[in-house]
């Protein structure tokens, strides 16, 4: 059984459609995927829709959040997404993402970069503009050959020249709004030092009597060396390990089912969780 529990959508910053996505996972050969958009739900209607039979998704989102200044990302799962508390915080967030995109791209011409807002407009389309579609937009003017490439402190990176901070949830606040939800919360790619300065692994015990389910272990950000010790720190405090590919279809070089969850530990976050359910494949459409 072959499990991703961590992709992303045109419904935020990845470059398939919610269809397209979910048909390319049961081409890799997974049995589930979840698909986490940053901080909206609004790709999941559709990836339900045409969900191939074979294929279960997990309705989730990666809810941005910030600790002691410090950027991180929640990944949380089979939440009710009408619950008025959490919808309420993402609204907050996703709100705030068009005037900090502007004021990146204001940055940018300052830096003498020619980007313009319709550019960068053009390129998020539907989806919850964020960073990606500024590098994105990098990349078209020829400013960095990658995405990646653009999150350096020379451009977007956290205290880069063109940053801008964004409305972030406190993670404490977060793990109470999931619960609330009746969702189930894991701490995405918590060592991935190369997007800029990450949570001291200290506070992931803080986070853990908070109600933190599991943290994302087996991750492209992750070399083997921080796997272990990742691995070591959940044993330490009872929490999930999760792995995924982060997806972001042809904006990330990661492929689907990259890396993949245990299915014991998937068992237990459907158990956890009560807020939705896995939505099994009827064969799309």
């Amino acid at each position: 059984m072959r499990i991703d529990l961590h992709t992303h959508s045109t419904a935020s910053d990845g470059t398939d459609t919610p269809a397209q996505l979910v048909r390319k996972a049961a081409a890799a050969g997974l049995d589930v995927v979840a698909l986490t958009d940053h901080d909206t739900t609004r790709g999941h209607a559709e990836a339900v829709a045409a969900l191939p039979e074979g294929l279960t998704l997990v309705t989730g989102a990666e809810l941005s959040c910030r600790l002691d200044g410090v950027s991180m990302h929640m990944l949380a799962y089979l939440f009710d997404p009408e619950e008025p508390a959490l919808l309420a915080e993402r609204e907050l967030v996703r709100d705030d993402r068009v005037p900090r995109a502007r004021a990146m791209v204001a940055k940018l011409n300052e830096l003498g970069v020619p980007v313009t807002w319709e550019q960068v407009a053009r390129i998020a389309g539907d989806g919850s503009v964020g960073r990606p579609h500024v590098a994105t937009a990098l990349v078209e003017l020829g400013v960095v050959p990658t995405v990646n490439d653009a999150f350096t402190q020379d451009w977007l990176a956290d205290g880069g020249r063109a940053h801008v901070e964004k409305h972030e949830t406190d993670p404490f606040e977060a793990l109470r709004l999931i619960k609330g939800a009746g969702g189930v919360a894991v701490f995405a790619h918590p060592a991935a030092a190369k997007r800029g300065r990450t949570v001291p692994e200290a506070a992931v015990a803080d986070l853990a009597a908070a109600g933190l389910d599991g943290i994302e272990v087996d991750h492209m950000d992750h070399d083997a060396e921080t796997r272990a010790r990742l691995r070591g720190t959940a044993k330490e405090l009872g929490l999930l390990v999760t792995g995924s590919s982060d997806y972001h279809g042809s904006r990330k070089t990661c492929v689907l089912g990259e890396y993949t969850t245990d299915p014991e530990v998937y068992g237990e976050i459907t158990r956890r969780a009560f807020g939705a359910f896995p939505v099994p494949g009827a064969g799309g459409v």
